[in-house]
């Protein structure tokens, strides 16, 4: 990490993981800085306002302002307005968290969701997180639209999930991997079990205009002993109907609709 700007993003990321805050020593630590650098770069931010320290000589953590400025973006880009009312019916449906993630260059990063739990056991993570694609639902939804070599390509650059960090079935080769999407393309939608959590199980379909590349993905998650391989194998024709309602309702968000053209004239 060479340029304050790099620093500084890398503390961002760092601290909005960990939203109870930091200490200085820490954050340097974990991010490889030195001390005297990691404390410039905090200082900065704590005067731009995207960072407090919550005492004197005490935790840093992030304020609201980064968190404002991704939701004026989302509600200026029609993003949520126009999947809300859709991802809504489905949790209704499912009884299960749904949410929306949108395709971001090489990344997939939740936008929007649904609780449809009314009771018992609920799977609500937080959002915001780009999903690690090797493991996860939406990753898998993503990259069984991709040629083999791209959803490669996309998988080595980020990494594997750990097991000890994911569910324990989560993947650890590309050949596991390969062995899902095959199985995905063939029924149409991503199906996983402790893969992205212990005890929890999800499924994933991708948001895609016929002949044109992924805009997104729309998963269905929840525990494992309630949203059964059978239950989302039932699930299955609401949740692609969900993802091609997305699809064409995609067009009026002027986001989205850039980001569709622009993966055309791409590809």
């Amino acid at each position: 990490m060479s340029s304050p700007l790099e620093r500084s993003l890398s503390v961002l990321e760092y601290l909005a993981a960990r939203p109870e805050g930091r200490a200085l020593s820490a954050i340097a630590q974990e991010l490889e800085l030195p001390l005297s650098a990691c404390h410039r770069v905090l200082a900065e931010l704590v005067r731009c306002g995207y960072v407090r320290q919550m005492r004197e000589h005490g935790d840093y953590a992030l304020t609201t302002k980064l968190a404002a400025l991704g939701l004026s973006y989302l509600g200026g880009s029609g993003i949520v307005d126009i999947a809300q009312p859709i991802i809504d019916r489905l949790a209704d449906l499912s009884g299960e968290l749904v949410r929306l993630a949108i395709v971001d260059g090489d990344r997939l990063t939740f936008v929007a969701k649904a609780q449809g739990a009314r009771f018992g056991l609920r799977y609500d993570p937080d959002m915001g997180i780009d999903l690690r694609l090797s493991c996860s639902a939406g990753g898998h939804a993503w990259l069984m639209t991709l040629p083999d070599e791209r959803a490669l390509e996309l998988v080595v650059r980020q990494g594997f999930g750990d097991p000890k960090d994911y569910g324990p079935r989560a993947p650890t080769t590309w050949k596991a991997v390969e062995q899902a999407l095959h199985e995905d393309r063939a029924r149409g939608f991503s199906v996983i079990e402790e893969v992205y959590a212990p005890g929890m199980s999800s499924m994933g379909a991708p948001v895609q205009r016929r002949g044109e590349p992924t805009i997104g993905v729309i998963t269905i998650a929840g525990p494992a002993i309630r949203l059964t391989v059978p239950r989302m194998l039932e699930l299955g024709p609401a949740l692609q109907a969900a993802a091609a309602e997305l699809a064409m309702a995609s067009a009026a968000s002027p986001v989205l609709a850039r980001r569709a053209a622009a993966a055309v004239r791409a590809g």
